[in-house]
């Protein structure tokens, strides 16, 4: 189970995590406090589902929103900052992306941005999923989980 390999690695460092989420509305976080002891690593979370909640409580930029929408690579990676920043954890998570059925802004339907800002840095991880609004929600979740696990390596384990 991801999540438990989640909570397991970032008490084994002493790491916390907290996410911004768009198109998962709080699903990541959810996965997450369904395992035990996770409230020594979860700081918190944002639903930012509106556009303009990305940018008053995640701090994404307003321009970048206003050229490009919300369902771009840069505004996973400022949601993950903001996530960071905003709950004081050690790894935020940002997730945007369009579940479907229909395309938004001229992106098509399974196109997902994951961010991860950390210590070291942010990255973004690009996915796009096939099925309808569950799965890409689902996939979405393992995604971006497997993108912080790929980050908490735990030195001998």
């Amino acid at each position: 189970m991801r999540a438990a390999e989640v909570v397991r690695r970032l008490r084994a460092r002493g790491e916390t995590v907290a996410a911004a989420e768009s198109l998962t509305a709080g699903l990541v976080t959810a996965e997450i406090t369904r395992i035990a002891g996770s409230s020594v690593v979860l700081r918190g979370g944002l639903v930012v589902y509106a556009t303009d909640l990305k940018t008053s409580l995640a701090g994404v930029d307003a321009a970048l929103l206003a050229e490009h929408g919300a369902v771009h690579p840069e505004v996973a990676r400022q949601l993950a900052d903001g996530a960071r920043a905003r709950c004081g954890a050690t790894w935020g998570l940002g997730l945007t992306g369009v579940a479907g059925p229909d395309p938004q802004d001229g992106v098509a339907a399974g196109v997902v941005h994951l961010g991860l800002s950390g210590p070291s840095g942010s990255v973004v991880r690009s996915i796009t999923v096939g099925g309808g609004r569950d799965e890409v929600r689902r996939a979405s979740v393992d995604a971006v989980l497997d993108l912080l696990l790929d980050h908490l390596k735990i030195p001998g384990g």
